[in-house]
C-alpha cells in the first residue's frame, strides 16, 4: 500500500487511509509484543528473515499491480511463484549447510497439509485474484490479519488460551480496515 502509489497513480492514499494502516500495523506490534522481550541475539536472524520475507511479498504486490502481470490469471501467477521457489530453495538450503531431517507424525503431516492447502494455495490464490480486481491500497490492509490469524489458529490448534490482547488486536485491525476502505466524504 505504501509503494503502489509511486507506480499506480490512481491508488493514492488519503489521510484517513494512512491512519487506518497505522492502526492495523500498531495492532500487529501490540499482539506480537511478547516476542520482543528476552534474548534477541538468538532470534535476530529469524526476525530479520521474516521481515525480509514480508517486504519481498509486499514488493511482489507492487510488481504485479504496476505491470502487465495484473492481467495474468491468478492461477498462473500462483503456480510460478512456488514452482520457482521449489526449484531454487533446496539448492540454497544445501549451500547454507542446513540439516535435512524427516520426522513424520500425524500432527506434523496434518499441519503441513493445512499450511499447504489453506496457507499457501487458497489464501494466495484469493490474494492474486483480488489484486487483479481491486486497488492494492484498499486490500493490502487485510494482510495485517495474517500474523494475528496465525496466532489465533495456532493457539486453537495447540489448545492454548486466546489472550485478550489478541482479541483487541483483531478488533483494531478491523477498525483499520474500515478506515482504509471508507469512502471519502463528498465535497
Amino acid at each position: 500500500a505504501l509503494l503502489v502509489p509511486l507506480w499506480v497513480k490512481s491508488e493514492r492514499l488519503r489521510g484517513l487511509q494512512w491512519v487506518g494502516l497505522l492502526c492495523a500495523f500498531a495492532a500487529v506490534v501490540f499482539a506480537l509484543r511478547e516476542g520482543f522481550t528476552g534474548d534477541h541475539a538468538s532470534t535476530a536472524r529469524g526476525d530479520l528473515l521474516a521481515l525480509a520475507a514480508g517486504m519481498l511479498w509486499g514488493l511482489t504486490t507492487v510488481v504485479i499491480r504496476a505491470t502487465r502481470l495484473v492481467s495474468i490469471s491468478a492461477e498462473k501467477l500462483l503456480f510460478y511463484q512456488p514452482a520457482v521457489t521449489a526449484a531454487v530453495f533446496p539448492f540454497l538450503s544445501l549451500y547454507l549447510g542446513e540439516q535435512w531431517s524427516w520426522h513424520f507424525s500425524p500432527f506434523a503431516v496434518t499441519s503441513l497439509l493445512l499450511q499447504t492447502v489453506i496457507g499457501a494455495f487458497a489464501s494466495y490464490l484469493l490474494w492474486m485474484w483480488m489484486l487483479g480486481r481491486y486497488p492494492a491500497t484498499k486490500i493490502s490492509v487485510f494482510v495485517f490479519f495474517t500474523p494475528l490469524f496465525a496466532l489465533l489458529f495456532g493457539a486453537l490448534w495447540l489448545k492454548e488460551s486466546v489472550t485478550t490482547g489478541l482479541l483487541v488486536a483483531l478488533a483494531t485491525v478491523a477498525a483499520g480496515i474500515v478506515l482504509v476502505n471508507r469512502k471519502p466524504a463528498s465535497a
